[in-house]
């Protein structure tokens, strides 16, 4: 691929809520006030921000999932705005989510084959379908064995596992991982992000990682873009980021990032009351 991965121009987003008074206007909710960035091709790129500050809604206009209000997104050379039904088919066969709550977005009425084979079908992949489930199980440490079994019977980095192997399986170059480790406990939460880590670098995947946990951000991305109430208020490689902090909010939201002295700090303090 030649030129970003994904480019975002003067991108905002506003959202109206019902009316308050019967013939009132519908207050209005900037979601993002023109945001602009760029994501490379086998760039890992975190999107980090309190709740609210517009980095999830960010997310669902990259895969084309809602239009912008303003300004312009181009995925793989597309633009979404101008996009016919072929090239929309195209463009979310090359872009794929891995969501937060893998449970919610399982479907549980179906078996863990037929989940993992939906995009498949649903975006015409020409592949053998069930050598390609296979393949993307065991790619995340699952095997054929969990074809038909359903989601209940998996533990929480089992289904989180399965969540990634759907996104994987039409063979996307861009995959979004919005919060998708923020339900799990710590030390599956760790295995999670090392095979995302292990996949994205042997797959040559373009990632972006939307989180509120700045560490997690740290350990997975090689560049970060900081949000607050819709705008990008700092951006750059992530070890320029943290050591500088020159925006007062990322310095805001490095300092309520748990490390092991302010732990055992706390932990400590606990024990003295």
């Amino acid at each position: 691929m030649t030129g970003p991965a994904i480019s975002v121009h003067g991108v905002s987003k506003t959202y109206h809520r019902p009316r308050e008074r019967l013939f009132g206007p519908k207050p209005e909710v900037h979601a993002l006030r023109e945001v602009s960035l760029e994501v490379l091709p086998g760039e890992r790129l975190g999107i980090v921000g309190e709740s609210g500050s517009g980095k999830s809604t960010l997310a669902r206009l990259m895969l084309g999932l809602e239009p912008p209000t303003a300004g312009q997104i181009v995925v793989g050379g597309r633009d979404l705005a101008g996009a016919s039904f072929a090239e929309m088919q195209a463009v979310r066969r090359s872009i794929q989510l891995v969501f937060q709550d893998p449970l919610g977005s399982l479907d549980p009425r179906m078996t863990v084959g037929r989940i993992v084979a939906e995009p498949l079908e649903g975006l015409g992949v020409e592949v053998d379908h069930r050598a390609r489930v296979a393949e993307v199980l065991d790619s995340v440490g699952l095997g054929e064995w969990a074809v038909g079994r359903y989601p209940h019977e998996f533990s929480g980095g089992q289904r989180q596992r399965i969540a990634i192997a759907r996104a994987l399986a039409p063979s996307p170059s861009i995959l979004v991982a919005d919060e998708s480790v923020s339900a799990l406990d710590v030390s599956v939460r760790n295995q999670v992000l090392n095979l995302l880590l292990r996949l994205t670098r042997e797959l040559s995947l373009t990632l972006v990682f939307i989180s509120h946990d700045l560490w997690v951000v740290r350990h997975m991305c090689t560049r970060v873009v900081v949000m607050r109430d819709g705008q990008v208020v700092e951006s750059g490689p992530t070890a320029e980021v943290y050591a500088a902090r020159t925006e007062p909010y990322t310095s805001a939201l490095l300092a309520a990032v748990p490390t092991v002295e302010t732990s055992l700090a706390r932990r400590a303090a606990a024990r003295d009351r």
